[in-house]
């Protein structure tokens, strides 16, 4: 029924039994801590985890995904495709609203409707929906979906738009969301507070049609440093962090009131260059003037780049082994990840060669721009990306700030090189690959996260033939050649590593861990 292939988990540290606890937790608050507070309560206005993580507590959609990407049963309780282009879902009947409302297949109609024109969406959710051309309730719990040609990741792209009530949407601003008064959903929990830097509370809603969740209420609590995280759950303040600090990991480990879940992620932590202008903003010459012409324009240059990126070092000395270097869109061994294609070797000397060829035997100047408090010491990654730089002739500054002004500064194009970090929104490479680098085009969703306005007509041509073939295994070395042509041959991006996803918990909190790095009050249990 998934499109989805599996990528492996595990987990690490002693979980604790103290089954003694487990009737009472059932009955507490749960206590999260979590490294980035979600920026908006509106579920289409930016797909980023801290978003979708809450949100999924909030809304229900027409289908789920466990921590694995595989496609689960949500809001709708089956599906068929009746052809290439037409698809019927049976939704499910007594679901209700959080206030009491029936949920209807008019509900997905008016989401689809509203999902695609949220104003000043910083990446427009048209690009889960880009190949749907009409979606038409037929009855109260049967929906059509016609689609402008095949589309293989229909299923996974679904799984991604929450379902609002129409009732409660229409004419809603995305700031009438962000106070809660739009932000009503059908999922396990409802919103009862938000004090934005501070705390978000949810209360299990009586009225999901789903298994009840362990927990009464569930308090989310913002911590962006992660010694200060680390020093919340020791002292008992929070119940379980989010993405412990690779140098408090063993630390954590020894501890036996403790429980550390670690699993490999599937977000790819790369370099966007500025590929596309003439002259980009943060570029300038050997003496630190403007450059007129953007270096990053020459494959030579982006190629040298990569070259000067040690991957082992960053993994082993900043990010202290808990991390896998990268070459391309999904880790090893998964669906779609080409074996041809592998982490670019540490190679100064041939870094200077290239950049000499291409008419820089001097170097340049340029600023790199990062999050401070978005990935796993993302500040640190920076520094050292700039050293290694540095040493091929790449004067390189670095600039950090919070997420909350990085991520809008990122999609107005203010940059010339940014550090980001991106996953799978399908479980398979191609919609990443679409995502950043396929030429945007906004009316079609394509594109949407394309930051250095990347554009190759060959490789738009291997994505549009992929986006319309169904069949798996006619379908993946298309994904193959996109990934070797895209990150490989004309470096669209420079990939450097995955990082280890790992959460931290009290005796009596048990988390599994999923690969697309979400923190979800719905699968931590007591301990039993």
């Amino acid at each position: 029924m998934g499109l989805a292939h599996r990528i492996g988990r595990f987990l690490v540290g002693l979980c604790l039994g103290a089954a003694g606890i487990a009737g009472s937790a059932a009955a507490a608050d749960l206590r999260i801590g979590v490294a980035s507070e979600a920026t908006t309560l509106d579920p289409h206005f930016y797909n980023l985890t801290p978003n979708t993580e809450l949100h999924a507590h909030i809304y229900g959609a027409l289908l789920g995904r466990d921590g694995d990407y595989g496609l689960t049963p949500d809001l709708a309780a089956s599906w068929r495709a009746i052809d290439a282009t037409h698809w019927e879902f049976k939704l499910r009947t007594g679901v209700t609203f959080h206030d009491g409302t029936p949920f209807t297949a008019d509900d997905v109609v008016f989401t689809f409707e509203r999902a695609r024109n949220v104003p000043n969406s910083p990446a427009s959710y048209q690009q889960f929906l880009k190949s749907v051309t009409k979606a038409v309730a037929v009855d109260a719990h049967t929906l059509a979906i016609e689609t402008a040609t095949a589309d293989p990741l229909l299923l996974n792209a679904l799984q991604n738009v929450p379902i609002v009530s129409r009732r409660h949407g229409t004419g809603a601003t995305t700031a009438d969301y962000d106070i809660g008064k739009a932000a009503i959903g059908t999922g396990p929990y409802r919103m009862v507070e938000r004090v934005p830097g501070d705390r978000i509370v949810l209360e299990r809603y009586a009225g999901f049609y789903g298994a009840k969740p362990d927990w009464d209420r569930v308090i989310v609590r913002p911590i962006p440093n992660s010694a200060t995280r680390t020093a919340a759950l020791l002292a008992g303040d929070v119940d379980l962090i989010n993405f412990v600090s690779s140098s408090d990991v063993e630390k954590l480990k020894q501890n036996q009131a403790l429980t550390v879940t670690q699993s490999p992620s599937a977000r790819l932590l790369y370099l966007f260059p500025d590929s596309d202008r003439d002259a980009s903003p943060f570029v300038t010459d050997a003496a630190g003037k403007p450059l007129a012409r953007n270096p990053m324009k020459d494959v030579r240059v982006r190629r040298a780049m990569s070259k000067a990126i040690n991957r082992q070092a960053l993994v082993e000395r900043v990010l202290e082994g808990a991390a896998v270097p990268g070459a391309q869109f999904g880790l090893d061994g998964s669906y779609g990840v080409s074996p041809n294609l592998k982490p670019e070797p540490y190679d100064p000397e041939g870094a200077r060669k290239l950049l000499a060829e291409a008419g820089y035997p001097d170097g340049f100047g340029i600023t790199l721009h990062a999050p401070n408090d978005r990935y796993p010491r993302d500040a640190q990654v920076a520094q050292a990306v700039a050293q290694m730089l540095a040493r091929i002739g790449i004067r390189t500054e670095v600039a950090t700030m919070s997420r909350t002004i990085y991520f809008g500064r990122l999609a107005k194009l203010e940059f010339s090189l940014s550090l980001i970090g991106s996953n799978s929104d399908s479980g398979e490479p191609m919609s990443l690959i679409v995502y950043l680098l396929h030429t945007p085009v906004p009316a079609q969703g394509l594109g949407a996260g394309n930051r250095g306005r990347f554009s190759d007509p060959t490789l738009d041509r291997i994505l549009d033939e992929a986006m319309v073939t169904m069949d798996e295994k006619a379908r993946e070395p298309m994904l193959h050649r996109a990934a070797e042509r895209g990150a490989g041959e004309l470096v669209g991006v420079i990939p450097m590593y995955f990082p280890m996803s790992t959460w931290a918990s009290r005796k009596g909190v048990v988390y599994p861990g999923r690969a697309d790095e979400r923190t979800v009050a719905m699968e931590v249990r007591p301990a039993r």
